[in-house]
């Protein structure tokens, strides 16, 4: 039996997502503002939260 608990899963799944999104929040300082609404769209399959954080790197007017 054994592997990794459910509580493990989801640490590991927030921990992706923060690292992804620090990734993703450098490319944005030199995005143009096409690559800013593929950004955006990135945000949005990434994680459920994301028009918080989409409002919080003011992407709101670029990405549609």
């Amino acid at each position: 039996m054994g592997g990794i608990s459910e509580r493990g899963k989801e640490i590991k799944r927030r921990r992706h997502r923060r690292k992804k999104l620090q990734q993703l929040a450098k490319r944005l300082k030199k995005a143009t503002v096409s690559e800013k609404s593929v950004i955006a769209a990135k945000i949005r399959n990434l994680t459920p939260g994301a028009e918080a954080i989409i409002d919080r790197f003011q992407l709101r007017e670029s990405d549609r």
